[in-house]
Parts: structure tokens; C-alpha cells; sequence
């Protein structure tokens, strides 16, 4: 096993150790009697780094730790150091200080919610860009409303401005339960460490935490939504939550520029901008549904006349190259509705599209016929014996396409 020296100094960036054994496959890797790498753990993830020993630098990639509780440096390259050979550990130290405002800042995050709402966490990520908790909520709601949102995000940013000590103890399970931890790890262990958060969380945790709360820096709450096991909450702090804002800010003055306002003026901009869209998207539809109408009626009048198993048709075909396929269909149902007809229809507008369509009680079968069309050609599609819709690889195999079809229902 070994030795966790972030156990005790989580601020400790540089150390001495020695190699006890350097493992080749199935990946290069290095194991030290001690260590101050973190290995990913608890939700938090790993540090990085370097060795140096025997004249090698070498990149620390990755740390995990197997079951055995032996802590693995996952190098870049391949290591040829001797068991019992000194070493240097650097760690990253930007990313160490990172990991500790995350992680220290997930713990008052998660306590404020036990305290206001006694919403308990259940799990915590730790990602590249951001952080989440699932908090696990009561059975009459699954939501988190956006009062209680706003209730835990100024209590954990008063506890942070609080300054409050942040330290480090160690404990057995029984002493750990009579103190009233707030969450017990599931191994049993004969010592537990845990980070105490003065006069506001105690809980068993193994990773690396800030000296005081004033280093969480600001904590800041970024979105929720629902999943299995509750609600989880996106969050990110210190220096993370300080670019998100920036980040924030200037797309909100550019959203501002844009719609030449203020930029407390953007969301009732946005949603101006939305009805007025929804009402211009509607009236499209108006206008294409006429346009369609309209379209239909001619096209049907000047198609020919057809006939097949006994029934008069109105054949109607043709390939459009500036309409999408979503006329295609308005089109095809309204020439279906003028009077007893079958319409093949095509666009060359984007994908290449068919849409087959027939007045109800003609003897053809549209899904039929587009699925045999469409294998002939490599495309896809389907639909029912009136309807189908389908799309082909190439525009240049349209017009062949629609020959074939109009073949199998007036030859």
C-alpha cells in the first residue's frame, strides 16, 4: 500500500519517494512508496505531473489505484528505473488547486442542501469544464425550484465568505458516527479521514481540500435537470465559476449589441424575437398550404388521364428543384384531394426526397411501390399504401426513379 501524503498536506506540489516497481504492460506505470498524486477517486479525478530519477523525466498521465490500495503512475513513455531508485515528484499544481475548489466547494454545496431542504447527496462528478451532485429529493417532487436554487447558493457562498477553517481528522467508524458525519464511505476502513468544515460539515472524504473556505472561491450554480435518482445540479467554483461569468457576460453584451439593447433587456428581446418568429413561421404555412392548393388544382387539370384496374386517374409527376420536402408532402395530399389521382413528386432541394401519394380507394400501393423504387436506387424510405415518403443518395437518379414508378402504375 502506499503512502497518501496528500492524506495529510493537500497543498504539498513537490516530493521525495522511492520506486518500488515499475510496470511495463499492459501500460507503463510506476509505483512509489509514497505519493502526494491524487488517483481518481470519490467523484474527483486524478493529478498529473512528473518524475524525475536516474536522469528520466517522465510524464504523469494518469494515477488510479488498484485494489490493493497501491496507487499507479501511469507514465507517457516507458520507465527502465530500478526498485529502491530516489525520485522527484512534481504535481500540476494549477490543476491540484482546481481539484481542491472543486471538491471542497462540492462539500459546502452539498451541505447547505442537507441543512435548507435535507436533500442528501447521492453522487458527485468532477469534469473538465464543470461539476455535478445528484441530490436525492423526496417523493412528492422530482424539481428543484429556482428559490430553493438561489436559498443554497447564497448559503454556500456566505459559508464561503466566512472563511471558515478547513481540516483534516482521522477517526474510527464509531468515533465518526458519534460525531455525526454527514456521509460514511461504503468500504469500511479501521481509520476514516475527515474533512471538517467548521461549524458547518463533517464528512468522511479521501480527496484534496482547500485550507480555508475563503480558497473555495465563489461557487456558482449553472443549470439542473432531472435524472433517475433525483435531481443534479451543475455547479463550478473558484476559478472556474470566475470564467464562466466572464464568459457568461460576454455573450450576453454580444446577444445585447445584436438586439441594441441593455443587456437586462436580452431574455424579453429573446422571447419578442420568438413569437415573432412563430408567427411568421405560421403564416409561411399558410401561404405554402395556399400555394400548394393552388399548384395542385393546375397540376391536376393539366394531367393527363389514366387508367388502371378499372379505375380513372389523374396521373401527376414531376421534380422540383427549389421546393423542400416538406411541400412535396402538403403538395401531394392536396392533388390527392382534388379528384381521384396519383401524384409522384420529387425535390432536388437538399436531400434528394419522393413522396408518393394517392386519392383513397385507387388500387395502387405507394409504400409498395417507393420501397421497390428505392431499392433499385439505394434509398431509404417507407410509408402505407396511400402515403410514402422516402429519399435517394444521389439527385442524379431522381429522374429514373420517377420514370420507374410512373411505369408501374400507368405502363
Amino acid at each position: 500500500m502506499t503512502l497518501r501524503l496528500y492524506y495529510t498536506d493537500s497543498f504539498l506540489c513537490q516530493f521525495e519517494a522511492a520506486v518500488r516497481e515499475v510496470i511495463a504492460n499492459p501500460r507503463p506505470a510506476i509505483v512509489l512508496d509514497q505519493t502526494a498524486f491524487y488517483p481518481t477517486s470519490g467523484g474527483q479525478v486524478f493529478d498529473t505531473g512528473w518524475i524525475e530519477g536516474d536522469g528520466q523525466k517522465l510524464r504523469v498521465v494518469e494515477v488510479a489505484e488498484d485494489e490493493q490500495g497501491t496507487v499507479l503512475h501511469y507514465v507517457e513513455s516507458p520507465a527502465s528505473l530500478a526498485p529502491g531508485t530516489r525520485v522527484h515528484g512534481a504535481i500540476d499544481a494549477e490543476r491540484r488547486r482546481d481539484h481542491m475548489q472543486q471538491h471542497s466547494g462540492q462539500h459546502v454545496l452539498s451541505a447547505a442542501f442537507v441543512r435548507l431542504f435535507a436533500m442528501p447527496t447521492v453522487s458527485f462528478h468532477m469534469g473538465a469544464e464543470s461539476c455535478t451532485i445528484d441530490l436525492q429529493i423526496g417523493d412528492r417532487t422530482r424539481a428543484l425550484a429556482p428559490a430553493q436554487l438561489e436559498e443554497a447558493s447564497k448559503l454556500a457562498n456566505r459559508v464561503v465568505t466566512d472563511d471558515r477553517p478547513v481540516e483534516v481528522r482521522f477517526a474510527t467508524l464509531a468515533e465518526a458516527q458519534a460525531l455525526g458525519v454527514r456521509k460514511l464511505p461504503e468500504a469500511q476502513r479501521e481509520k476514516l479521514r475527515l474533512i471538517d468544515i467548521r461549524e458547518f460539515d463533517l464528512t468522511a472524504c479521501g480527496g484534496t481540500h482547500v485550507r480555508s473556505t475563503g480558497q473555495i472561491g465563489p461557487i456558482l450554480l449553472r443549470k439542473t435537470e432531472n435524472v433517475r435518482q433525483g435531481v443534479r445540479v451543475e455547479f463550478v467554483c473558484g476559478g472556474r465559476a470566475v470564467a464562466a461569468a466572464e464568459r457568461d457576460y460576454s455573450t450576453l453584451v454580444e446577444a445585447a449589441a445584436a438586439f441594441s439593447a441593455h443587456i437586462s433587456d436580452v431574455p424579453q428581446q429573446v422571447r419578442k424575437t420568438q413569437a415573432e418568429l412563430k408567427a411568421a413561421q405560421k403564416a409561411q404555412q399558410k401561404l405554402l398550404a395556399e400555394l400548394a392548393e393552388l399548384s395542385a388544382a393546375r397540376m391536376v387539370a393539366d394531367a393527363p388521364l389514366c387508367h388502371g384496374e378499372g379505375k380513372a386517374f389523374r396521373l401527376i409527376s414531376r421534380v422540383f428543384a427549389d421546393r423542400d420536402a416538406a411541400f412535396l408532402k402538403l403538395l401531394a395530399q392536396k392533388i390527392a384531394a382534388v379528384e381521384p389521382a396519383v401524384a409522384m413528386v420529387a425535390s432536388t432541394a437538399g436531400p434528394p426526397s419522393l413522396v408518393f401519394c394517392q386519392t383513397p380507394g385507387l388500387p395502387f400501393n405507394m409504400g409498395e411501390l417507393l420501397k421497390q423504387v428505392l431499392a433499385a436506387a439505394g434509398g431509404r424510405g417507407g410509408g402505407a399504401r396511400d402515403f410514402a415518403q422516402g429519399s435517394l443518395p444521389d439527385a442524379a437518379q431522381m429522374e429514373a426513379a420517377l420514370r420507374q414508378a410512373v411505369s408501374s402504375v400507368a405502363p
